[in-house]
């Protein structure tokens, strides 16, 4: 048996985990065509490399398919229920930051703060007769920030794409999305509330607590993690 190490199969978001892991002595690489969803990892024995989507990770580690992976603290609280019983958060790996915020038309000067889009919710379900509809796909972490946060007349609508443009085409009267610098959402004239932080995200080294630690396994991560330990004392 092995220990699987998932990371993310394409893009910048799998170049730096490669560059994490290779500052730490860790040589993690693709290996065949770029078609081709196979790695290795160098530096160390017992470990195999599992290449996935970024969003595939957080079910693989839930279901304990994988030991390790790498993806978006976003992602692991947003598609695993009570996150913390089902995976450990190993490290913070300082790259793939973004914000979950919630953002309104530029146009509704009076809406800045949370407390202020309940109001507007409430005057616009008075309006129309049905209520304000939020466009993300993040339906877990924000139904529960805008439940702390009392806001009750609103409705989730899915968006898996170009969220920012739903308030354009009239299928959302705002929206929820992540944003790392906010220039798509001011190109499609949104402000994001000054309260509006949901999340704050990061590329992290996560555990599963549902996979099958056996010796050979336990063993590759007690090495592995020495190897992190030592880089963070060095």
């Amino acid at each position: 048996m092995t220990l699987k190490l998932g990371v993310p199969s394409k893009g910048r978001l799998m170049e730096k985990t490669f560059d994490w892991f290779g500052e730490r002595g860790l040589e993690i690489r693709r290996t065949g065509s770029d078609r081709e969803y196979a790695g290795s990892v160098g530096g160390i024995d017992g470990v195999d490399l599992v290449l996935l989507s970024a969003g595939e990770i957080p079910r693989e580690l839930q279901e304990g398919r994988i030991h390790l992976g790498v993806t978006g603290t976003d992602l692991v609280r947003e598609r695993i229920a009570g996150w913390e019983s089902r995976v450990e958060e190993l490290a913070r790996m300082g790259f793939g930051q973004a914000d979950l915020i919630i953002a309104v038309p530029r146009c509704w000067v009076d809406v800045d703060t949370v407390d202020d889009l309940d109001a507007a919710a409430a005057a616009f379900r008075r309006e129309h007769g049905h209520r304000l509809r939020i466009a993300t796909k993040y339906h877990r972490l924000v139904r529960e920030y805008l439940r702390d946060a009392g806001v009750a007349d609103y409705k989730l609508v899915d968006s898996q794409g170009a969220t920012e443009g739903t308030v354009k085409n009239l299928t959302a009267e705002a929206v929820a999305d992540i944003t790392s610098t906010g220039e798509t959402l001011r190109a499609n004239h949104l402000k994001i509330l000054s309260d509006g932080l949901i999340h704050r995200s990061q590329a992290t080294l996560f555990k599963s607590r549902s996979a099958l630690w056996e010796d050979a396994e336990r063993k590759a991560y007690r090495e592995l993690t020495g190897r992190l330990a030592s880089f963070r004392d060095s």
